[in-house]
């Protein structure tokens, strides 16, 4: 009765001894799995961390330059409003320059114009005085 006790309590204990091994690799095989998918989610999050961080900074990247496009543009715009004002000017001051030079001749030709018809008046006057003379 002893042996067979012994027996069935080496029985039991190779038992036990088998389903800890089995419980053993169990545990082990799911420690590797849950350690596989803890990788595989940190890569992801690291990768999903990647991309916002890109998409981030290609958002800034993409706000500077539409800042430095608007500056441009006023500025374009400052020096296109600052030439247009000078242009005009310069067109005004050639208007005044060209309206005295106008003014100027006209009076010369004026001054002309009345010295020929007072040196004709003289002549036809002279001619008329002639005339009477003569008759």
């Amino acid at each position: 009765h002893e042996r067979e006790h012994n027996r069935e309590i080496s029985e039991l204990a190779a038992k036990h001894s088998e389903e800890m091994e089995k419980l053993r690799a169990e545990l082990q095989e799911e420690q590797r799995h849950l350690l596989d998918e803890l990788r595989q989610q940190m890569a992801a999050t690291h990768r999903a961390e990647c991309e916002q961080a890109q998409l981030q900074s290609q958002t800034l990247h993409n706000l500077e330059l539409e800042a430095l496009r608007l500056t441009l543009n006023n500025m374009h715009t400052s020096q296109l409003e600052l030439t247009q004002s000078n242009l005009r000017k310069e067109k005004e001051t050639a208007l005044m320059e060209l309206r005295e030079m106008l003014n100027d001749k006209r009076a010369q030709e004026v001054a002309i114009l009345q010295s020929r018809h007072q040196l004709e008046w003289e002549r036809i006057k002279e001619q008329c005085l002639k005339e009477k003379e003569d008759l």
